[in-house]
């Protein structure tokens, strides 16, 4: 079947079909990454339109292929983004991708913030993740529109407890992550980051606002090879809000620096394209293994 196309609102959006009568609606407001294209997907399977609403920056086009509906909006466009879904009568959202929080610091009428936006920064007691993303998902429930658990449509991505690959972490490197796994929480706790890099129990790096890639080639550098790579949700972590997630590139970011190990959270971690991900961390000599 053939996709009619339409633009919509000063060609901000791509309508692919007419709207059926009473369908589930979900919107999927999306960042960089293919989470958000592999939720798409699973969404679609159990019933949902999706539309999904690319933040410029740093999206790009790739999800429009996977959503019945697709919105470009500036992210500092909020009070658009909240017509928008109220428009078309979403009341289900899930946020997924990448967003750097480095966008803030850098020149901030590139972001373009319309009156909402610059009253919600405002409003803000910090600039955290766990702060920034809560206040995010109160104004969505002051608008009725609930945001549902990232979760919720990749229970299939979570990380398995146990060795995932032909690989298995060398004796000193089980000491790495049990060393490694109270800082890692710790760090979450204090709403840091992620993500620590570990040596012979040594911390090489902390994730803090560049991000896990950034984190994996600072400390993967300082420790020179066979890097021990943590990445763990938070003992606070809202399961709708910032899942740990891991992909290609996080191997080949591992493969630049000669990291040999990535330890995650089972059961509060998302491996995108897990198959492909086993297979390219045992072709990368990787060793994966999910901690409970």
């Amino acid at each position: 079947m053939s996709l009619k196309k339409g633009i919509r609102d000063q060609g901000l959006g791509i309508s692919k079909q007419p709207i059926p009568p009473n369908p589930r609606l979900l919107g999927l407001i999306a960042g960089m990454g293919d989470l958000p294209m592999a939720i798409a997907l699973e969404a679609k399977k159990i019933g949902y339109r999706v539309t999904g609403i690319a933040l410029q920056p740093p999206a790009d086009e790739s999800l429009k292929d996977y959503v019945d509906d697709f919105y470009k909006i500036r992210i500092g466009r909020f009070g658009t983004i909240i017509k928008t879904l109220k428009k078309l009568s979403i009341k289900e959202t899930v946020m997924a991708g990448k967003v750097p929080k480095s966008l803030l610091y850098q020149n901030k009428a590139s972001l373009m913030p319309d009156l909402r936006a610059v009253k919600f920064l405002l409003s803000l007691k910090d600039y955290s993740d766990d702060t920034f993303m809560q206040a995010i998902s109160a104004e969505l429930k002051k608008e009725g529109i609930t945001l549902l658990n990232t979760t919720a449509f990749t229970k299939n991505l979570l990380t398995p407890e146990g060795v995932l690959t032909k690989k298995h972490p060398q004796k000193n490197q089980w000491k790495d992550i049990e060393f490694g796994w109270r800082i890692v929480k710790e760090i979450g706790r204090l709403d840091i980051g992620q993500t620590i890099i570990v040596k012979d129990m040594a911390v090489m790096a902390v994730e803090a606002i560049e991000g896990t890639d950034e984190t994996i080639l600072r400390g993967g550098c300082l420790a020179k090879e066979n890097a021990v790579v943590i990445k763990a949700s938070k003992p606070q972590q809202d399961m709708r809000l910032d899942v740990p997630v891991v992909g290609i590139n996080t191997l080949l970011t591992m493969k630049k620096v000669k990291a040999n190990l990535l330890a995650l959270e089972a059961g509060k971690s998302i491996i995108i394209d897990k198959e492909r991900f086993i297979k390219e961390a045992d072709k990368a000599e990787i060793a994966v293994v999910g901690v409970k």
